[in-house]
């Protein structure tokens, strides 16, 4: 792995923002030691109190909306990190869920796997001083239940039969058929839990959930909402006075700085220099130039790795193109498959992160333990996999022949040689680039070009690809579009990039009112990827315009369908579970539901004047998630320094 990453600064051809840095920001010192106390934020804490992390998500469109069933709710900005809480969690590295609000895992009360007993944490309060309990369980499970308008209610009904309380701290759920992975169904498994947190019943009961806000949120874990900035660029958590009475609390038994601060300076030069200035404690994502520029320009701050190979390849979550499958011509395999192949995927590496990145074919993320567990495993069926008109699309040559350009350019003298090495470096291998097969599947379902070589639809109109990406966060999925973008243009198609705001973003996804986005729906952490892929069965498909519980881009598949109702039968451990979800895959990628392409590098650098402690790759008691729900836990490790 080490090798892999060495190679990582070898791509960074550029250095704009270095020169911006040398410009405009006065060189740092040696973050030897702390400022003297005194020093204020923008918002009035101490300054060594607060610990300051980039917003994620950008500038909030609606900075005062907590309700976490509703659409467009940015579950960032701390809220689901710091208040919100889950049954239970995940420890980052083992991948092992562990009891948060519950007391411990699930109890199964069958052999069919219909019926579970949750016991609650005695002594846990809301933010408000009333007790949480089993009431607050069962009314939230009960909202999707009873609630038609909220996106959870598809799911819900279909996996909910009953809830009930049988006394203060016990739940018994019984859901509609077997459920085999019940903890991972309600609790964290990556990012967060997908469809259950708890929300106080004392508060929701008097509103009405599908339009409230749930402002000022009541929070469960340690910290509680303080105030936030009304244009939408940052939110201040303040910790609880009774902090031990939440699952932190009782779990770690400390809780972490007097306040948190996440906030969005602006452009990526501004977030550098806010770093490089110390005005930022952890940044999120940042590209490789960006990299290079706090290396040299600051030594307090540092990223996963120290110094070479400074990147974390391993984000469970990987960067494609995906569609609303519903509508035409996205609706036909035959436009997907053509946007495939005519994606020229090694230029589109070079123009996303210079490189820096390890190609995937399948609708998981290629980090090393799922790429050993199907990615390798799978090229043979790739390589025999045959499109209906019996075109063979694989090409495994992706590994070998980034080498051979960065040999070429003169920046390979640090890549491994053997073509195994490269495999782990690069990835297995993508699609080929075949520009006159796509354009023979596109003209297979009426497609035509102009005389200056445009493509038009069947009815005679110019084909017109607008990709939704987000602006000023997640920069890898950013640039991505720009450069698949460039990559359909050169073949003919009329393809821009329309750039959003988290809101809109996520909202577009959720309604399915677009038509290509630079989206990550494909995740998985270990071989069981059951619970992060579960959402793509067609029973979630809702329609345009409807805010979808699962399976955002609305794909119809019998066959997809099919294998997802075996694999929600086996266990983790089931031997079946792997083979199974092999043929998922394969189905996925056959189908070509939506476009995966890389996995996801992340420098998370973080800033040691302040605070010390954080997780690194030579201090790894967590990974680099800061935006994940288990930040909870991660903070309360997070130190002051002396």
């Amino acid at each position: 792995m080490r090798k892999q990453l060495l190679v990582a600064l070898v791509f960074i051809f550029a250095m704009v923002l270095s020169a911006c840095a040398t410009a405009e920001a006065p060189a740092a010192d040696s973050g030897s030691a702390a400022p003297a106390a005194g020093a204020m934020t923008f918002v009035g804490t101490p300054r060594n109190e607060t610990l300051i992390l980039d917003n994620l998500g950008g500038t909030l469109e609606r900075p005062d909306f907590f309700n976490p069933y509703a659409p467009g709710v940015d579950m960032g900005r701390g809220y689901h990190e710091v208040c919100l809480d889950n049954l239970w969690e995940i420890d980052t590295t083992t991948g092992e869920q562990y009891p948060a609000l519950a007391a411990e895992m699930p109890k199964p009360l069958n052999d069919e796997y219909t019926s579970f007993e949750i016991k609650l944490r005695e002594g846990i309060y809301w933010d408000d001083g009333v007790e949480f309990t089993a009431d607050d369980v069962v009314y939230t499970l009960q909202l999707g239940l009873t609630n038609d308008k909220l996106p959870i209610h598809g799911w819900s009904v279909d996996y909910l039969k009953d809830v009930r309380a049988v006394d203060k701290y016990t739940v018994i759920v019984d859901t509609t058929r077997p459920q085999p992975r019940f903890s991972k169904d309600l609790g964290a498994t990556i990012w967060d839990a997908t469809r259950f947190w708890p929300v106080p019943k004392h508060v929701w009961e008097k509103e009405d959930p599908t339009t409230f806000a749930a402002f000022p949120p009541v929070c469960i874990a340690q910290y509680k909402y303080s105030k936030h900035d009304p244009n939408g660029n940052w939110t201040l958590w303040e910790l609880r006075d009774d902090w031990q009475r939440t699952s932190v609390g009782m779990i770690k038994g400390k809780p972490g700085p007097k306040y948190l601060l996440w906030n969005f300076v602006g452009t990526e030069e501004k977030r550098i220099l806010a770093m490089i200035n110390n005005d930022v404690d952890i940044l999120q994502d940042i590209t490789p130039e960006s990299m290079q520029v706090l290396t040299n320009r600051a030594p307090q701050v540092r990223a996963w790795h120290a110094g070479f190979p400074y990147a974390d390849f391993d984000d469970p979550c990987e960067r494609g193109i995906a569609f609303n499958n519903s509508q035409f011509p996205y609706d036909q395999w035959q436009t997907r498959w053509a946007l495939a192949l005519a994606t020229d995927i090694k230029n589109v590496s070079l123009g996303t992160f210079a490189g820096m990145l390890r190609v995937s074919p399948l609708g998981v993320p290629p980090v090393a333990a799922v790429q050993n567990t199907y990615h390798k495993p799978l090229v043979e069926r790739l390589l025999a996999m045959e499109l209906p008109d019996g075109y063979k699309p694989f090409d495994p040559n992706f590994a070998v022949d980034m080498a051979k350009i960065f040999n070429e350019q003169g920046v390979g003298g640090d890549l491994p040689t053997s073509e195994a090495e490269l495999i782990d470096l690069f990835g297995v291998g993508w699609w080929k680039y075949d520009v006159e097969q796509a354009a023979k599947l596109l003209e297979s379902i009426g497609f035509t070009r102009d005389a200056n070589g445009k493509w038009l639809l069947p009815d005679g109109t110019p084909w017109k690809i607008a990709i939704n990406a987000p602006v000023d966060f997640e920069v890898q999925s950013g640039r991505l579009a720009f450069a698949v973008a460039d990559s359909w243009s050169k073949f003919g198609i009329d393809a821009t990039v329309n750039t959003m705001t988290a809101g809109s973003f996520w909202n577009a996804s959720s309604t399915g009112e677009y038509q290509a986005g630079s989206y990550w729906p494909g995740c998985a952490i270990g071989p069981d990827i059951y619970p992060n892929v579960s959402f793509w069965h067609q029973k979630f498909i809702v329609d345009t315009g409807t805010p979808a519980p699962g399976n955002q881009h609305r794909h119809k598949s019998d066959k997809i369908a099919a294998i997802l109702d075996e694999l929600e039968k086996v266990t983790s451990d089931d031997p079946r579970n792997v083979e199974l979800s092999k043929d998922l895959l394969m189905q996925m990628a056959l189908e070509m539901h939506w476009i995966p392409m890389f996995g996801t590098s992340k420098f998370v650098p973080v800033n040691e004047t302040y605070f010390t402690n954080y997780p690194t790759a030579d201090n790894y008691y967590e990974g680099p998630w800061w935006w994940w729900s288990n930040f909870k836990f991660i903070v309360s490790q997070i130190e002051p320094k002396q």
